[in-house]
């Protein structure tokens, strides 16, 4: 299975002494199953400043895998419960990244659903902040034009 879907994403940060930064992003992506796996993948736009990027996000039981391949690569890996350590490349060089997922709700189907992680995030063994993204995917309607990547 392997269909067009329109992904909405809700991205909250909350950082010590400051107000949450708060984004939101309609994009067009594609949702595939591979036997009890999914993989959504879409193009970053100007919007993130990750233009030229393609996400995917691999949901595989209770662990999801967010990987970025662009400018700058990178993968962070969640599992409610755990802390995971990957490097992830910026303009300014690499770094060190944990995060520890605190909450993760992964609910999908062929038809779309949703996927929800709630984890902080520390640099170079420093707590960085808090983030948590809300993630909802559904079937392009038929008749709108190809929605190519």
């Amino acid at each position: 299975m392997d269909k067009e879907v329109v992904i909405s994403i809700k991205g909250i940060q909350k950082y010590e002494g400051a107000l949450p930064d708060v984004i939101e992003l309609v994009t067009a992506g594609r949702l595939a199953r591979d036997g009890e796996s999914y993989t959504l993948s879409y193009q970053e736009s100007e919007l993130t400043g990750l233009e030229g990027t393609l996400t995917t996000i691999q949901v595989d039981g209770g662990q999801v895998t967010l990987m970025r391949v662009g400018e700058f690569n990178s993968q962070l890996v969640f599992q409610e419960g755990r802390r995971h350590l990957s490097v992830y490349n910026t303009p300014y060089g690499a770094m060190s990244v944990g995060v520890h997922t605190r909450h993760l709700l992964t609910q999908l189907s062929d038809q779309g659903g949703d996927i929800e992680v709630d984890y902080s995030i520390e640099v170079d063994h420093a707590l960085a902040g808090r983030n948590i993204f809300r993630i909802n995917v559904k079937e392009a309607e038929a008749g709108l034009g190809s929605l190519k990547q």
